[in-house]
């Protein structure tokens, strides 16, 4: 019997690799590789009338245990870092072709009822939002709405449109085929530039 032996996932690959491990049990599990999933709408409305929408444009569902909407609340501690890692809900996927909706749990009734989650804490206007491929330690960033770099003031202008996170709710336009991982060349300076159709509250 060989009391120091230590069992648990020996592939380095994995996403719970154990250095220690002297014996592997099994247990490895992987990262599945990332699908182009984009925000496709964003509404800041009146109250808690507030959503996400992020899209599929593959062919196949894709689970949501590997990916996150990671955020900042106005002005970040750090520059350009996440302040809060927001996972989805357990089990979470979006089906092939189809939209995955975070809403405010005390949105208008007509938008918790296509929501596919609720969280609490969706912007005011000016909190960055990514949507990312990863963990908290090693992920990539997919696509933006905002962004992490300081307090925008009550929003980010979109297409030419001051305050535009703020009061609108934004439709990404079906030319746009997968995220940017640049949101100001996303936002755009006017309507012909912009991936983003800005409408009103």
């Amino acid at each position: 019997c060989d009391n120091d032996e230590v069992t648990g996932c020996q592939d380095e690959t994995a996403t719970n690799y154990d250095p220690t491990a002297s014996d592997d049990d099994g247990s490895c599990t992987y990262s599945t590789p990332m699908v182009n999933l984009f925000f496709s709408e964003y509404a800041e409305g009146s109250s808690n009338n507030k959503y996400l929408e992020i899209y599929n444009p593959s062919s196949e569902a894709v689970s949501l245990a590997d990916y996150a909407f990671p955020s900042v609340s106005n002005a970040p501690a750090t520059v350009g870092e996440y302040e809060y890692w927001n996972e989805f809900d357990s089990g979470a996927t979006i089906a092939p072709g189809a939209v995955y909706i975070i809403a405010h749990p005390s949105a208008d009734p007509t938008i918790v009822a296509l929501a596919n989650e609720t969280h609490y804490y969706l912007s005011n206007g000016d909190d960055g939002y990514a949507l990312v491929h990863g963990d908290q330690n090693n992920y990539t960033v997919i696509d933006w709405l905002g962004d992490w770099n300081g307090d925008p003031g009550s929003g980010w202008s979109v297409a030419g449109v001051s305050n535009a996170t703020k009061d609108h709710t934004l439709v990404r336009k079906c030319s746009v085929t997968q995220g940017n991982n640049d949101w100001t060349a996303s936002a755009g300076t006017n309507a012909s530039d912009s991936e983003w159709e800005v409408l009103p509250q």
